[in-house]
């Protein structure tokens, strides 16, 4: 896992209709949360209603999100810009939906699986990188968010973060051939 207190790494990257969002327009004046993930992944689509209902239960406090899509599109075509806008509003995503093309930003955060999660301060230093909960698919274990929401809440309120954090589980993200 990428050490606390890592620098995050700057990007700007395009929405499936075009538009390029920059890393510190997307963060919020607390800092922000940048999400690795997919459209066809199990584990993004078991969490995607909890991830829309976490971004609206924080739009006020001051933590930005952001998603990035940095699976191959040409080998999987279920994750392609085009169906990431379908995504986003089937599930009332309300955050920015990025494509990483080059894998580069992907590269960048040392991100490994989808739904892969890194919060950041305002001074953009990594605080916690780890899963939402410990909800699987396919489990009883209702999604709640959590690990995540507590790691944001003690952001927000400026409490110690917890030490004890859980590494993210899902799909590894889908490298392009030469990428890997």
């Amino acid at each position: 896992m990428v050490p606390l207190g890592t620098p995050m790494p700057d990007f700007a990257l395009p929405d499936p209709s075009g538009t390029v969002h920059a890393a510190q327009s997307c963060a919020g004046p607390a800092g922000i949360l940048v999400i690795f993930m997919c459209n066809h992944c199990p584990y993004v689509v078991h969490v995607a209603k909890a991830l829309a209902e976490l971004a609206h239960d924080h739009a006020d406090s001051g933590i930005g999100i952001v998603a990035i899509n940095s699976n191959d599109f040409l080998a999987y075509p279920d994750d392609s810009p085009d169906k990431m806008a379908a995504f986003s509003e089937q599930y009332g995503l309300p955050f920015p939906y990025l494509v990483d093309e080059s894998q580069q930003v992907a590269a960048a955060f040392n991100a490994a699986c989808t739904p892969d999660f890194f919060l950041y301060d305002s001074s953009l230093a990594l605080v916690y990188r780890g899963q939402m909960d410990d909800s699987r698919p396919g489990s009883d274990v209702l999604v709640t968010g959590v690990d995540l929401r507590s790691a944001m809440a003690a952001l927000v309120s400026g409490a110690p973060m917890c030490d004890d954090q859980v590494p993210s589980m899902g799909c590894n993200i889908k490298w392009k051939s030469s990428a890997e």
